[in-house]
């Protein structure tokens, strides 16, 4: 990656991290980059045709250079010039992803289609990607099988074979971003036609069809979550200019908010963050939206209940940023969480700070569901009470969104924060570091003591 960023020079008592050292409010322009979320499934779909591909306005983030790896160690031939990356496929002759990418990040199990079609068999390490709760990989496993794939799990990974993979009817129990694309992935070249329900709808999801559809594949999106895809023969090399990543989008415009300054953010458009902007007007945020930006403010902020939910609900991925805002917002606010069982493990720290957010086991708020992990122990809602004066202290990044909203809250405390973990941060933003500086934030790199214990 072109981020500087600190290393530990082989001393085993320090760690990278970032100390935040807030100025007030913060103003300025975010560009943001192609989504996070996107890229990486569109650099696994170039693996399916016979002619090069190339993806721009790419972010430069892990995920990236993780999933670059990958497909140079099947063979594929990769070249990236900034934002732009071109895969090609002709030179992919090995049906092996290494042992070495073992939980890095949740793209190798996207990958076992494209290697069936291409090499008739595939090998996968085990999945991993943030410690968020439940991601398992049963609805993927389930609709390759049910396309032809013989499958296995071994205590290293994930082993398939199939002679020739046919269209199928799949039921999704859930409409689940990641087995949503893999079915998109695999059935595009298998033989006859899929019927995908209870597909997610997300954006990125229908970007990577729209990809798939530029590449010559033939899908079709009806009422109510269904996919249709007639298998073809062949798919052909195609580009693409990635949309921007709306969870950045959101995530820096919530950095002006909670510091009362002003975000104007470019590079993702209106239509990607509408249920958030409702969100935000309805708490007393006000916006200018144009065709290439979008920037807001608020005078004060009101409290507000926030449920998570599939698109185009309130998305998963804004719900940490949201609850470092809440800690600012004058009065009560709720959070509930219906998509992943895991994802307060940032809380603590949190309240370290100084925030009053209290975790709950049960849904509250407006409930309009009951989230998929009913009867876990982890926390699905949080209560916040709000304007609570947050503090600098010493912070562990637990996870790429819990991280972001840790830098929120260290841009609105008083004195310094410092953040270890931020691997995660790199992970999943593009150049975080800078477009922070660019609205006034103090932060920079440095090399820290390693902490003696990891935040929960």
């Amino acid at each position: 990656m072109a981020n500087d960023k600190a290393t530990t020079d082989g001393n085993p008592e320090t760690t990278a991290g970032w100390v935040v050292n807030p100025v007030g409010p913060l103003r300025g322009d975010v560009v943001v980059r192609g989504s996070k979320n996107a890229v990486t499934k569109h650099l696994v779909a170039s693996m399916l045709a016979e002619s090069p591909s190339t993806v721009s306005n790419c972010p430069d983030i892990g995920d990236v250079d993780i999933t670059i790896s990958m497909l140079e160690a099947v063979g594929c031939e990769v070249d990236r010039d900034g934002g732009k990356v071109t895969v090609n496929p002709r030179t992919l002759d090995s049906s092996r992803v290494p042992i070495r990418f073992s939980g890095m990040n949740r793209i190798p199990i996207l990958m076992v289609g494209p290697l069936l079609h291409r090499v008739g068999e595939a090998f996968v390490p085990l999945v991993g990607g943030d410690d968020i709760g439940s991601r398992p990989i049963d609805y993927h496993v389930e609709a390759l099988t049910k396309m032809g794939a013989e499958i296995s799990l071994t205590e290293e990974g994930l082993e398939a074979k199939a002679t020739r993979l046919r269209g199928a009817h799949i039921e999704l129990p859930y409409p689940s971003v990641g087995a949503t694309e893999s079915v998109l992935l695999t059935a595009c070249l298998a033989e006859g036609r899929t019927v995908l329900d209870g597909g997610a709808t997300e954006p990125e999801v229908i970007e990577l069809a729209l990809f798939l559809q530029r590449m010559g594949a033939r899908i079709e999106l009806r009422p109510n979550r269904r996919f249709i895809i007639d298998g073809v023969e062949e798919l052909s090399g195609a580009s693409h200019h990635l949309a921007g990543d709306r969870i950045e989008a959101f995530s820096y415009l919530v950095a002006g908010l909670i510091t009362g300054g002003e975000v104007r953010v470019h590079g993702c458009k209106q239509d990607r963050l509408v249920t958030a902007i409702s969100t935000l007007s309805g708490m007393g945020a006000k916006f200018e939206i144009t065709d290439s930006s979008v920037s807001a403010w608020a005078d004060k902020l009101s409290p507000a209940a926030v449920e998570t939910d599939t698109h185009p609900g309130f998305m998963t991925d804004w719900q940490s940023p949201m609850v470092a805002l809440f800690t600012q917002c004058d009065g009560l606010s709720v959070m509930y969480e219906t998509v992943y069982e895991n994802r307060f493990t940032y809380v603590p720290a949190l309240n370290k700070m100084g925030a009053e957010i209290e975790t709950y086991t049960t849904p509250l708020g407006t409930v309009e569901q009951q989230p998929r992990f009913v009867g876990s122990s982890t926390p699905c809602s949080v209560i916040v009470r709000g304007m609570a004066p947050l503090r600098g202290t010493e912070v562990v990044v637990p996870d790429i969104r819990g991280g972001f909203a840790y830098v929120l809250a260290a841009a609105a405390a008083q004195g310094t924060t410092t953040i270890t973990g931020t691997h995660h941060l790199d992970r999943g933003y593009n150049h975080p570091i800078e477009n922070f500086a660019e609205l006034g934030l103090d932060i920079k790199r440095v090399d820290v003591p390693m902490p003696a214990t990891a935040e929960s």
